[in-house]
């Protein structure tokens, strides 16, 4: 009598059904015998077809892994366990044979079975009665199990298509805004990186935002400084061990190209006046890296916004403020709140004798006039209002010393009017960008207006000149940003 069966610890299991089979074979005959995978457990069987006959066994295949190849992981069975929710991957092999691979974690670049999967390193799950189990993973369904036995390997990947972040980059001027969803508490990191090689590293600086434990899921912001065009993004979970980095390449398209000029003729105006007019503005004493700058506006337009964040900016690198900017603070915006972020800030400003710089347009206007109707009915504001709430602080602060000692107004005269501030704000000190740039600067330094050579000359004609330039190329009505999406 000969069979086929699969050698376990102690005894030699018998074929599923229907490739189990006793056959009888005569002397000198030969046989053929089915079966459903050649695996490394598979064994032939013989003995005489008398009552406890002794049974001799060859196991052919156990030290021959060149014989059963890819069949090996055909017969197993992966069942998926994993949940994003305990940030966990956990698979359970049901294999005919008792096998124990090791589990290493990869990451396959695209959801094709056939695109390659890339070791991450000491990423080695836990084994226990087949059942691997790896903590502390960002559960995502291009971030796999490899298992290896021998010389053979097979990738396996969680089998829920979902996934608890989602991210998108559009460009704001020379900005990268990243949106960020996610259905469970997790912190974010993101780098920018430039391409050499099919490469792409991040660099410092890193950016971070948090959604906490027990907030409801909503959209997470992040601004990120692009200093060459053409910049990628890496974005990741940081609260995890093991996490897919997210490659997004927003694309510039021609219809942003005017608004890049416009901020690029900012950068430079700053720039140059900075350069040129730099004794006139010297640190004060007592006050490392110059006064805080608290800056507020209100997103009411893509090339508002990039104007804003240049000038931000150009700020901070060139003056040496300390610029608090919303969309600089998405961690500590995320933790405190809303409304203890701006407060925290503008009494920070008041101590260390900074300034809040306000930059209007006629966006603002309309918010403000909003905010105005709202206080007259009593109506409670939005918690996540900073517009809002900025307007109930400066409307204190003016209501207490008939002055907003502290604010300076300031708005780019190409996307606003003098008429498009309100009559309560008008008390302030206000500037027209470009053209009262360096008044503006030495607003916030706190120092005497800049020489009239600074003000005047060629250079600076011929750079407002590029400017109103710029303006007029991106001056058209704006329309949603370019975006390019990745989950």
């Amino acid at each position: 009598m000969v069979r086929l069966c699969h050698q376990l610890a102690l005894e030699c299991e018998e074929l599923p059904r229907p490739f189990h089979q006793q056959v009888l074979v005569p002397g000198g005959h030969h046989i053929s015998l089915p079966y459903e995978f050649l695996v490394p457990c598979l064994c032939i069987e013989a003995s005489y077809s008398h009552h406890d006959s002794p049974r001799s066994k060859h196991c052919p295949f156990h030290d021959r892994p060149d014989a059963y190849g890819p069949e090996l992981w055909s017969s197993v069975r992966f069942h998926d366990y994993s949940t994003s929710s305990k940030d966990q991957m956990v698979m359970v092999l049901n294999a005919s044979c008792p096998l124990h691979p090791q589990a290493t974690l990869c990451w396959r670049e695209a959801a094709d079975e056939a695109a390659p999967c890339h070791d991450i390193p000491n990423s080695t799950a836990s084994e226990d009665e087949q059942v691997y189990i790896l903590d502390k993973v960002d559960v995502h369904p291009q971030l796999c199990f490899r298992f290896s036995y021998k010389n053979s390997s097979h990738v396996e990947c969680p089998h829920q298509p979902e996934t608890a972040w989602n991210v998108s980059v559009s460009v704001w001027g020379l900005q990268l805004r990243l949106h960020l969803t996610s259905r469970i508490p997790a912190a974010f990191s993101a780098a920018l990186c430039q391409r050499r090689g099919g490469q792409c590293e991040p660099e410092a600086p890193l950016y971070t935002v948090t959604q906490p434990e027990g907030s409801a899921p909503g959209e997470l912001v992040l601004l990120l400084p692009v200093q060459i065009l053409g910049s990628c993004v890496l974005v990741w979970r940081s609260d995890v061990h093991f996490a897919r980095k997210q490659l997004l390449c927003p694309d510039v398209s021609r219809r942003h190209f005017g608004l890049l000029g416009l901020v690029l003729a900012l950068g430079l105006v700053v720039t140059v006046l900075l350069l040129n007019c730099r004794g006139a503005w010297r640190p004060d004493d007592g006050v490392p890296g110059g006064r805080p700058v608290l800056l507020l506006y209100s997103p009411d337009s893509e090339e508002h916004l990039g104007l804003v964040c240049a000038l931000a900016e150009r700020l901070r690198a060139g003056l040496g403020c300390d610029v608090r900017l919303d969309l600089w603070e998405a961690g500590g915006l995320g933790q405190a709140g809303a409304l203890p972020w701006l407060y925290a800030q503008r009494g920070r400003v008041g101590r260390q004798r900074g300034t809040v710089l306000l930059l209007w347009s006629q966006g603002s206007a309309r918010l403000f006039h909003r905010w105005q109707v709202g206080m007259a009915d009593g109506t409670p504001g939005d918690a996540h209002d900073i517009f809002g709430a900025a307007m109930a602080c400066l409307h204190g602060e003016l209501g207490a010393a008939g002055r907003g000692g502290g604010w300076v107004l300031a708005y780019f005269s190409r996307l606003c009017s003098p008429r498009d501030v309100p009559r309560p704000l008008r008390p302030l000190p206000t500037y027209r960008l470009p053209r009262q740039l360096p008044g503006l600067l030495g607003a916030l330094r706190g120092s005497p207006p800049a020489p009239r050579r600074c003000r005047r000359g060629r250079v600076g004609a011929l750079l407002h000149r590029l400017l109103e330039v710029g303006a007029g190329e991106g001056s058209t009505s704006p329309r949603p940003p370019g975006a390019a999406s990745g989950t």
